[in-house]
Order: C-alpha cells, then structure tokens, then sequence
C-alpha cells in the first residue's frame, strides 16, 4: 500500500468547443488518505465536481484529461483502457451523486437495484446478494430494511433515499467514496444523519472521502483536511481547523465572511445600504397607506391529502398535512417558517398565498378580505398582482424558450400595468434594479448563472408591484457569496418597497439574519412561534432546540476543529 489512497498531481481537465479549448481544471494537486475526508470546496464553475468526475473516468463528453496524473493506490488511472475503468467504478470507487432522484430507477424497488449492485460487483448470486441487500441498508439506517426493500424510491422521503443511494455506493465495498454534494437539498437534521453516516463508514472501513460541496459549515463540521478551489484552480489548502480559523488566502477569507451566522443577527443583512431607482416610483404605486396591521392571517387551517389504498377492496385513507389553529403575516415584516422535510412548511405557504385551497379554515387578506369571497376575475387578478412567490428552483422556474424581458413583460401587459410602449423601459429598469447589466434582456435563461436567474425571478415577482412575497427556500441551492448577495436584495427591496414576506427555509442562519419573527413547523402543527431573536437565543420547544444544535456552523466547526 502507499501513502496516499489517491493522488491527482497538476491534473488538467478541457473541454474543446468551436471557440477553442475551456480549461476547466488547471494543474489541481490533491492527496486524500485512507481514514481521512477530505473538502473540495469552491464557488458554482470552481471545477470540483469535474475532479470528482475525473477520478471516477465519467467526464462528460468531450471533457478529457488533457495532462498531469491521478493515481488510485499507485495505479495509474488516466491510461487505463475503458474496460479496466468499468471495472474500478463501484468495487474500487465509489460515489454519492447529489439529487438521489436521479440516481435510483424509479420503475424498480429498492431491494431490486441494491441486489443487482451488489450481485454485479461482488460476483455472487442473486439470491444472496437480496440477503446482504438488507443488512445493508440497514447498516446505512434504513428502519425495518428487509419489508422496505419492496417499495419503490418515490415511498421515501429525501434523507431516506440519500441513505439508499450511500448504501448503492457502497454495494462493492470501495476503498474511496466521493460524495457530491451529498446534503444541499436536506434540511438540518437529516442532513446531520448523513454526515454522521459517512463519517462512521470512512472510521469503520478505513475509507477515502471526497466530500464536495459549497457548504462551509458542513466542511467546517466534517473534514479533516480541506482543498478550497476557484476558476479551476487550488486557492488554499490545509488542515480544516487551519483554513477556518486563520485563512490566508482572500478568496478564502471572503467566502467564510459571506457564511450568515446562526448564533447573531449581522447587520450587512438587516440594514443593507438602501438604493433606489427610478423604477421605485412606479413599484410604488397604489402601496400609499395600507389597510389592517395583519396583511394575512389566517385560523383552524387544516390541508388533508388522500393517501393510496392498502387493498383494491380497501378505502383510500387521508394524511393531514397541515393543522395550525392560528397564524398572522404582519404588515410589512419577515415571517420566517422552519422545520424538517415533511413539516407542511411549503404546503402552509402555499395556502396562505392562495395557490391551494386549504381543506378547512379561513385565510383573510387584510387588503381583499377573506380568500373564500374572491370570487369574480377581477378580484382574483388584484389579489395575484398582491401577492407574488419566489420558487426554491430557479432552473424550473422560467420559461427557456422565452426571452427575459418577454418573461417580465407578460406579467405587466396581461395585468393592464403598462402601455406596449412604455413596457421595454420599464423591464429595464427591473432588471437594473435586482443588479443584472443592461443585455440580460435579450437573453434567455440558460445563458444566465443561478443566482442570475434567481434575480430574475424575483425581478418578475416585482413586475406586478406585490405587497407580499413568499420567498419558498429561494436561497438553497446557491452558493454562500451568492446567498448573500441575495439576502441583501430582498432585504434591501423589503425596506425601499415596504414589502411583507414569509420566509419559508431550512436554512436556519438565512431565517435568523433576515426574519423578525420566526415560526417553528413540526409535522403540520406550529410548535413555537416567537420573536427570532428570542428564538434563536433561548428556544422553548425541544424540537426547536434540536434543530438549532443539529443546523452545521462554520463558527462551531472552528472550536471544534481547534479543540
């Protein structure tokens, strides 16, 4: 055996297109040990999933190594012949993708794609790999494993298929594992279950890990050694407690300052610098004075949602969603709504911004009176201008075959808000004033980052000059430089425009820095709302204080990594 499980040494990765070679990686030098886990962390386009893909041999095409060297054990893995590299992948090899959905078939049951992996990469029959199919997922804490092997991926919730998509990983029993970004989309406390497991199975099998992601708190709390990377190239790299507590690099520095804090408010997010636009004006209009001090409240909501039969014969059952006896969206403040994967947090917001109906209860606008009596065209119409959502997605969120300034025209002309001619200035002026260049107009989507995209959903939200935004987690997948640049924006579009929102997160840093209330979602029910500083400081409800202390924090990781 060597030193050094795997090495990459001046690793070039380029993509040749008719404009020339991209160079997406250049001359990366990394060393990852048995035992040890290992961060790559970097900006959206800093190449770290690319050196993940490289080391597996599944760049896409026409992506290649076009120098330097990456050894698995010695073995040189750059010159092996295809064949050779199949067989590496998975025995030898390892990998925990991001999006679990995508990684599962879902046309076969659990226990079938685990027997199948494990039958293929272990050579044994297929009778006993069902056997070992279950023993491992139980291993990876898959409760009563052996009676869900018949279910299918779409009956498990997302930490759950993440736990079967590691169990896959580890189907050939590989001495490195690469987990790419194995967490984003989970919330706390699923996400400290995952960590946890891949930090017992890298100390149990003396395993490798890669460990790619843009969370720094999750770096912070899991590593030991950490490779921080930007434009392809290595910026820093050192020991985890190191590069956190005394970054020498800039990029570094300016990456740990953009983390929000969950242990205190920060004041470049509550009160950034105000600007202001000529566009203000005329977002403005019709927003002099405001009615009731609630913009929404609403009492006795329930939303049931039909569950499938248990026989043909049978009766469909129902699963209650959400039961909250009482909730207020006060004007003009941020209401931020927490809690896991499953707690009703987007099913609440949806009721209350009228998207669905909820099964029983009332939800009253304090300017359009209850949603119950919005009955004529013209009603609904005043109550959708009032009333705007910032979608978790950006990608899914616009149309690709429009134009940006055909996708925030629509919304103005169909509303009556603007004459034709007077509609192009007016796009303009919004998209100049969520901080995108004169040109994004002409453009569409694709050709825009995510956080560019998710300034254009918000700058289509705007169009229809709302009083009320639900942001539905619209900070999740982006990077911590970009998250904040866009904590700043509502902020800042909250106190120039008097906007009311209800923030929905698992982020529990991004809810304390921009919420004045919070509230605290379990299973349907609100178990705890509060003021957010007296929430976060000292919380009355013990599923409240579980997420706080399971939520991962750079600034926890530092005493933990200099203990």
């Amino acid at each position: 055996m060597t030193e050094f499980l795997c090495q990459t040494r001046g690793l070039q990765i380029t993509f040749p297109h008719r404009f020339g070679d991209f160079t997406a990686v250049h001359g990366f030098d990394m060393e990852v040990k048995r035992g040890e886990i290992v961060g790559l962390i970097g900006e959206s386009g800093a190449g770290k999933s690319t050196i993940g893909n490289a080391i597996m041999g599944l760049l896409s095409h026409p992506g290649r190594i076009s120098g330097g060297s990456v050894t698995l054990d010695g073995e040189e893995l750059t010159s092996l012949p295809a064949p050779a590299m199949a067989h590496l992948r998975g025995r030898r090899i390892g990998m925990i993708f991001q999006d679990p959905m995508t990684s599962l078939n879902p046309l076969m049951t659990i226990g079938a794609q685990l027997s199948e992996s494990i039958s293929l990469l272990q050579g044994i029959p297929l009778a006993q790999a069902r056997g070992m199919a279950a023993e491992r997922l139980d291993a990876v804490g898959i409760p009563e494993a052996a009676a869900r092997m018949a279910q299918y991926p779409h009956e498990f919730s997302g930490g759950m298929r993440q736990r079967v998509v590691i169990a896959l990983a580890m189907a050939g029993d590989p001495d490195l594992l690469i987990a790419d970004e194995p967490t984003t989309a989970l919330d706390v406390s699923v996400q400290k279950q995952v960590l946890d497991l891949i930090r017992s199975l890298c100390r149990e099998r003396d395993l490798g890990v890669i460990l790619v992601t843009h969370d720094m708190g999750v770096i912070a709390e899991t590593t030991d050694r950490v490779y921080v990377m930007r434009y392809g190239k290595l910026v820093e790299t050192g020991p985890t407690g190191q590069v956190i507590n005394a970054p020498e690099a800039d990029y570094t520095r300016d990456l740990i300052a953009a983390i929000p804090s969950i242990e205190h408010r920060e004041e470049r997010f509550r009160n950034p610098a105000k600007k202001t636009g000529e566009i203000d004006d005329w977002l403005l209009e019709g927003h002099r004075g405001g009615g009731a001090s609630a913009y929404v409240t609403a009492e006795n909501l329930t939303k049931d949602f039909a569950t499938k039969k248990t026989t043909f014969w049978g009766k469909s059952g129902s699963f209650r969603a959400v039961d909250v006896p009482q909730i207020d969206v006060q004007r003009g403040e941020v209401l931020g709504l927490v809690g896991e994967s499953g707690s009703g947090k987007s099913t609440l917001g949806r009721i209350l911004t009228g998207l669905i109906p909820p099964s029983a209860g009332s939800v009253r606008f304090g300017d359009h009176g209850p949603l119950a009596k919005i009955r004529s065209n013209a009603a609904k119409k005043a109550l959708r201008r009032d009333v705007q959502v910032v979608f978790q997605d950006p990608y899914s969120s616009l149309n690709g075959r429009m134009r940006v300034d055909q996708i925030l025209a629509e919304p103005i002309l169909f509303h009556g808000l603007a004459s034709r001619a007077d509609t192009p200035r007016l796009v303009a002026a919004l998209l100049e004033r969520v901080g995108l260049p004169n040109d994004a107009g002409r453009k569409f989507p694709h050709q825009f980052s995510g956080g560019q995209r998710q300034r254009i959903c918000i700058a289509r939200a705007l169009s229809l000059r709302p009083r009320f935004l639900l942001c539905d987690e619209p900070t999740s997948a982006l990077d911590v430089s970009i998250q904040a640049d866009m904590l700043a924006l509502l902020m800042e579009l909250r106190r120039s425009l008097g906007l009311t929102m209800l923030f929905v997160s698992h982020d529990l840093a991004v809810v304390r820095q921009v919420s004045d209330r919070v509230a605290v979602m379990q299973r349907g029910r609100i178990v705890e709302c509060r003021d957010a500083e007296a929430l976060f400081d000292t919380p009355e409800n013990d599923y409240t204080r579980m997420l706080l202390e399971t939520a991962p924090s750079a600034t926890r990781g530092k005493s933990l990594q200099s203990t």
